[in-house]
């Protein structure tokens, strides 16, 4: 059957594996709070921890599986780091889950099949692109 489609390529098995990590990584209400800060700009501990409303320690340990995965980078700055969302691919997914969300939760109609144009409702803020 799909020997017929013009072009079908499935992905390897590493993508499949990186591409499920970094979901599972942002199926965490926090973790995506944080990515979402983030996506605004710059930011510290500190400031996240006050922006999702967790203790500093556990945005220490959410930004530790963050980095490791690839989806932030840190910067230092003396005794501070600053936090930035990874690259424009973390927006992409972030702000696709965000908008599906958005659909389902306000009942939204389903998009054509062939428009893959994402879209930001007008009561969303802006995320800024990340550099990367």
């Amino acid at each position: 059957m799909h020997e017929s489609i013009a072009d079908f390529r499935m992905p390897t098995e590493e993508q499949v594996h990186l591409a499920a990590e970094s979901l599972r990584l942002l199926a965490d209400p926090t973790r995506m709070k944080i990515l979402w800060a983030l996506l605004q700009g710059e930011s510290s501990v500190a400031c996240l921890a006050e922006l999702v409303g967790a203790a500093p320690t556990a945005v220490s340990q959410h930004l530790a599986k963050l980095r490791l995965a690839g989806l932030v980078r840190g910067r230092r700055e003396g005794t501070f780091v600053y936090y930035s969302a990874a690259d424009v691919h973390v927006r992409r997914l972030l702000e696709e889950a965000l908008f599906h969300a958005d659909h389902a939760d306000r009942d939204l109609p389903h998009h054509p099949p062939d428009d893959t144009s994402a879209h930001r409702p007008a009561h969303w803020p802006t995320a800024t692109p990340t550099p990367g």
